[in-house]
């Protein structure tokens, strides 16, 4: 007859359910997983799938009771560690955001914006193009399967325990919002110097004949050098993408410091 202790049930559920709290914040946090598109139900069942799949490869999980005062601790802390770590790629992933808003401002396509049911809110035009485009990006280089990896690396980098993080760990998500600026800019760069040349010459052409309606020949031709430059463009972006996706993995094992 096969007997099961109290304790050995404690150890189980310790091994399944530490893992799955810090997998279910991370997936309620991150982009991607987070999308409105992907139904609750279906990030459920993918957590659940990707802490059977990781629980037997996972270091040995603290010998204490999820349901005891210290395990709820626990329980707490690998929820925030999971929001951490799915808030610290979000943030970088913000940047490819950003740079479509800088290009849509200098083509003129500010106001153009459209409801997004994903987010639940208006988006400009080219904001939501260059998301979607680095969305394709990401899948393309098996982003989903990195996120798995890097998951999988946390609970090596970030070992589950009582030991609460050092304070400098939120300060380090903080400080990636200027990832947002200096990301967004540089991905947008190319495409703002091709238009700020396109104005600096729309307004040498108005010095030189005063009569032509600048407001009737410029937006179309700040609007065509915009697309024109964009095309080109998007066979140089795919390695600056890959490396804001690089650096919003590693921020993601990179934000908790221990005490």
């Amino acid at each position: 007859m096969i007997s099961i202790t109290s304790l050995q049930l404690d150890a189980w559920m310790a091994a399944f359910f530490y893992p799955l709290t810090r997998i279910l914040a991370l997936f309620a946090s991150a982009p991607l997983w987070s999308s409105a598109a992907m139904p609750r139900r279906t990030r459920l069942i993918l957590a659940l799938a990707v802490t059977i799949g990781l629980a037997p490869s996972l270091p040995v999980m603290p010998d204490i009771a999820p349901a005891s005062t210290e395990g709820l601790w626990i329980l707490a802390q690998q929820f925030l560690i999971g929001l951490g770590m799915g808030f610290s790629m979000r943030i970088v992933y913000l940047a490819i955001d950003l740079a479509g808003s800088y290009i849509g401002f200098q083509m003129g396509l500010g106001f153009a914006t459209f409801y997004d049911p994903t987010s639940a809110s208006q988006t400009g035009v080219m904001a939501e193009f260059m998301g979607l485009m680095a969305l394709l990006a990401f899948l393309s280089i098996n982003g989903h399967l990195m996120y798995v990896a890097t998951l999988s690396q946390s609970f090596v980098a970030i070992p589950v325990g009582a030991t609460p993080l050092g304070s400098g760990s939120w300060l380090n998500v903080a400080e990636l919002g200027s990832k947002i600026f200096s990301g967004g800019l540089l991905l947008a760069l190319p495409v703002i110097v091709a238009l700020i040349i396109t104005n600096i010459a729309l307004g040498v052409l108005t010095r030189a004949a005063p009569q032509l309606n600048l407001f009737a020949v410029g937006f179309p031709l700040t609007l065509m050098g915009g697309f024109l430059a964009l095309g080109l463009a998007l066979n140089y972006l795919s390695r600056p993408m890959l490396a804001v996706f690089e650096f919003g993995l590693s921020a993601m094992l990179g934000f908790a410091q221990p005490r």
